[in-house]
């Protein structure tokens, strides 16, 4: 591909090496909000790898967004041989190795795409990845120009007292007129994307550790003056991963210092630009009065995704967008495994450990198959490594980020702990340093295992959510089990069938239990003896039979234990089944699913009722499988709070074949009020008996019992009368001292306020206001909740979402305040955006319209909530259609572009 022409759709087939490199990159910042100076010396030579080599193109090609043009230089004469265009600037008739210097202007502070240098809260910040470079300063900005950088920042010494980059610092001083500077060299190649400054007042928390070989290290959470008090636990989590990837992995801190920066205008999560990592302050800042239970986990899971970026990205890298999950996949792989180590490791016991890590599986695999089986099911489904793209920001997909980690695992499924690090280590000793490819660490792990993977490209290149069928059959006089295994697509979305080219390699762990609950040894014909009760079996055809010898008594299959692939299993289970699984299954995930599935069952049953004013009701089997997991203090809190939460109303909406919203709501809504009847007493005592007194405790354990308390509190709302219920939250938002108890005591009094018409959250969710309103982030939460709360039809949500737009917290420009409210509203709550008049879809058209032109990231983001529009009631189809219509006749960039007319095609 051209370095700097944009074509239409951009295609992995029409990858070409660069024409050009650049060794080293020096940047000299003069920072100043409207108007800053940036100029760049780079070392350019041309690529002998490009295909062009020989013919010695003539022009260099540079990307550049949003700049002005000041001068250029060429070996440090003046040279009008520049030619400025919309995407760029080419040089032209250029030697083959050269100095270029370019002088450029932007203007961070009317950046409000917050890509490339922009100013918040009246500081400097980046963000490169993908492309924001770009629009800092002409450059080959791709993944696979990797250079050395020294960075020199100037500016006014009052305003800008802190002067940050990546690498470590070499030299700080003052300049005249009361300004400074501080030079930075980062002494690893990188490419632009990794880039990252920061200019402005922050303090800082400090830690200095050793590193596993005696080096020590100095580490930096800055923020805010006013936000130092909320950085220990984002500190303590950075340790944890320092770390836990020495000991894992064997991969050491390679800088001298590790810095983590806050800003409250973030696009993302945060960016592992090296050595420099800029977070979103939801993923930074947190104590016991303003983050809940959720928080503290995810702030250490995306410092440790950030942090153990800097060898899976920083210093192993990718050679193109198309290879974003050789990063980002197997990084999220590495944080998983991080947070389910560091909760066992906080458990009492090692059952405890055991639990914890089967909690933290589940709740992966419950976003997994709630968001990315769903895009894999939409216009947007693509392959992990995707063949072509319009925006690449649009890319940053559940498929890129959690299959592709479903993808890793499966390796270590297939060679365990020691084959995953024996692969790891070999990716690191042939490519550190380098801009490489999924397959490059297929290679090594094939190569480190000893095994033939080309079958597992398919992971890499097909779209969809690949369907195992399963037959079974006892032979009872012969004592064999017989098992088939089939896999195929079914009625995959168009986008997934183009990709579709042959059966993958599927591993599929599977038990067998008896029935006395208990697992049976498992001998495979041909096995001389039995190994294990859980065998992991390669399917690899389109269909394969395995049969399991000496097998006593007809037995239950407990499938894909682990959940060990990121597969739709099909299999006819009654519902006696089910609850027999519920009760007696060993594998943690398959005990959760049972239950899943026989809800799933029920509830949509219950929705084709509803959607035909049919009269509901529930089995009481059903009633009576849940309360034995409510009443069995054999399993940990954390899992009973699991396993008791039904699966979500967007989820089952997927599961119709015409997704009828309201339907689903009343159906989820009915099985809700009949649990909470039926079990009332024991949602009592439960609520009782976990309660967690005393000081608030960020542990795993604790966050079990007020997770269980709080779902108790929930379904005792739901009562005819819920009187008690109030009562109890009520008491329990007063009392509060931590965020989760208090939120979830606000969301019970808000939707038992939505069922009775009453007045009951009024003075809890004014006083939430006043008590919090300096707090940026616990303000999300006050709209999120408000968004996110039961509405009726004299009191439809959509109008209090309107009237806090008007709010004078309410930030249209910040992203985590319009994800707050209107995101969560557009895609947290389906009853009510899905209503039948269309309104949701005309507030979600104005919206995505009005981010568009602020930022388009953003924009695109939200551009997804009708994605699935097809699936959809005809009335709401033809709403949503119209809604869809509306946005591509006025949208402006390619971002949002790219999300409508592929939903429309």
């Amino acid at each position: 591909m051209s370095d700097t022409a944009t074509p239409a759709v951009i295609r992995r087939a029409d990858y070409a090496p660069p024409a050009f490199l650049i060794d080293t990159v020096a940047l000299e910042f003069d920072l100043v909000a409207e108007r800053t100076t940036v100029k760049s010396t780079l070392r350019v030579r041309r690529n002998p790898d490009a295909a062009n080599a020989s013919g010695r193109a003539p022009h260099l090609e540079l990307m550049g967004e949003a700049l002005e043009f000041v001068s250029a230089a060429l070996d440090g004469e003046p040279y009008a041989a520049v030619r400025v265009h919309e995407r760029g600037l080419t040089v032209e008739n250029v030697p083959d190795a050269f100095e270029l210097t370019l002088v450029g202007i932007c203007n961070p502070a009317a950046n409000t795409t917050l890509s490339g240098l922009y100013v918040s809260s009246g500081n400097f910040f980046t963000q490169c990845e993908a492309e924001g470079f770009r629009r800092i300063t002409w450059f080959l900005d791709r993944p696979d120009v990797m250079s050395t950088y020294t960075v020199t920042l100037r500016a006014d010494k009052a305003a800008y007292p802190v002067l940050l980059s990546n690498g470590n610092l070499v030299e700080e001083g003052d300049l005249p007129d009361g300004r400074h500077f501080a030079r930075w060299e980062d002494p690893f190649r990188k490419p632009s994307y990794l880039f990252a400054l920061v200019a402005g007042k922050l303090v800082a928390l400090e830690e200095r550790i050793r590193t596993g070989s005696g080096k020590e290290k100095l580490l930096q959470v800055w923020v805010e003056p006013h936000d130092l008090p909320k950085t220990r636990h984002a500190m303590d989590s950075l340790i944890h991963a320092i770390r836990w990837d020495e000991e894992r992995f064997g991969l050491e801190l390679d800088l001298d210092r590790f810095m983590i920066v806050a800003v409250s205008d973030f696009n993302m999560g945060a960016m592992e630009n090296k050595g420099l990592n800029i977070f979103n302050t939801k993923y930074v800042l947190a104590n016991p009065e303003t983050a809940t239970d959720t928080d503290f986990a995810n702030i250490e899971a995306v410092v440790g995704h950030e942090y153990f970026h800097n060898w899976t990205g920083n210093r192993v890298t990718c050679r193109d967008w198309f290879q974003l999950s050789l990063k980002e996949g197997l990084t999220v792989f590495r944080d998983q495994e991080f947070s389910a180590d560091m909760e066992a490791g906080n458990a009492a016991n090692s059952a405890g450990g055991a639990a914890a890590r089967a909690t933290k599986r589940i709740e992966d695999v419950r976003v997994l198959r709630q968001m990315q089986f769903a895009e894999d099911a939409g216009p947007m489904a693509h392959p992990v490594r995707p063949e072509s793209y319009v925006e690449i920001n649009n890319f940053y997909t559940m498929t890129v980020y959690e299959k592709g980690a479903e993808v890793v695992r499966m390796y270590q499924t297939l060679f365990g702990r020691d084959g995953f690090r024996k692969g790891m280590d070999l990716y690191f000793k042939r490519h550190d340093g380098q801009a490489v490819t999924c397959d490059d660490f297929r290679h090594a792990m094939a190569d480190a295992n000893g095994r033939d993977l080309a079958q597992y490209e398919r992971w890499y290149s097909q779209a969809g959510t690949p369907r195992v069928t399963v037959q079974t059959r006892y032979d009872e006089a012969a004592r064999r089990y017989v098992v088939t295994l089939a896999q195929g697509y079914g009625e995959a979305s168009s986008a997934a069938r183009e990709t579709q080219k042959g059966p993958l390699l599927i591993p599929f762990a599977i038990g067998l239990i008896g029935p006395d609950g208990r697992d049976l040894p498992l001998r495979l014909e041909g096995e001389t003896e039995a190994r294990g009760t859980t065998r992991v079996l390669e399917l690899t055809d389109t269909a394969q039979t395995y049969t399991f010898e000496d097998v006593a008594a007809k037995p239950l299959p407990s499938l894909l234990r682990n959940f060990s692939a990121p597969v739709i299993v099909e299999y006819d289970y009654s519902n006696d089944e089910l609850a027999f699984l519920l009760a007696h299954d060993s594998d943690p995930f398959n005990r959760w699913e049972a239950g899943q599935r026989l809800a799933t069952r029920e509830l949509l049953a219950l929705a084709a009722r509803a959607a035909s004013d049919a009269p509901l009701a529930l089995d009481d089997a059903v009633v009576a499988a849940f309360g034995r997991v409510l009443n069995d203090e054999t399993l940990s809190p954390a899992f009973r709070e699991l396993a008791l939460m039904l699966p979500s109303e967007a989820y089952l909406a997927e599961q119709m074949a015409e997704s009828n919203p309201a339907a689903v709501h009343t159906a989820r809504q009915f099985v809700r009020r009949r649990l909470a009847q039926a079990l009332k007493a024991d949602w009592l005592a439960v609520y009782q008996r976990h309660r967690t007194p005393g000081a608030y405790q960020a542990t795993p354990e604790a966050a079990g019992h007020r997770a269980l308390k709080n779902l108790a509190l929930s379904y005792l709302a739901e009562l005819e009368d819920p009187a008690e219920a109030v009562r109890l939250a009520t008491a329990q938002y007063d009392a509060a001292n931590n965020m989760t108890d208090r939120a979830a005591a606000l969301a019970t009094l808000l939707n038992a306020a939505a069922t009775a018409g009453s007045t009951w959250a009024d003075e809890p969710l004014d006083d939430f206001y006043r008590r919090f309103e300096n707090e940026p982030l616990v303000i999300d939460k006050w709209f999120a909740l408000q968004a996110t709360q039961r509405g009726t039809k004299a009191r439809p949500v959509i109008e209090t979402v309107r009237r806090l737009m008007a709010h004078p917290a309410f930030n249209l420009k910040n992203p985590n305040r319009a994800r707050s409210l209107i995101f969560s509203f557009c895609s947290g709550n389906p009853a009510q955006f899905h209503a039948p008049d269309g309104s949701g879809y005309a507030f979600w058209a104005e919206q995505v319209i009005a981010l568009d032109a602020l930022n388009p990231q953003v924009a695109a983001r939200l551009a997804r909530a009708l994605e699935l529009w097809r699936r959809f009631t005809p009335a709401l189809r033809e709403k949503m259609r119209e809604a869809l219509e509306n946005v591509a006749a006025q949208a402006k960039s390619r971002d949002v572009r790219e999300i409508v007319e592929k939903a429309l095609a």
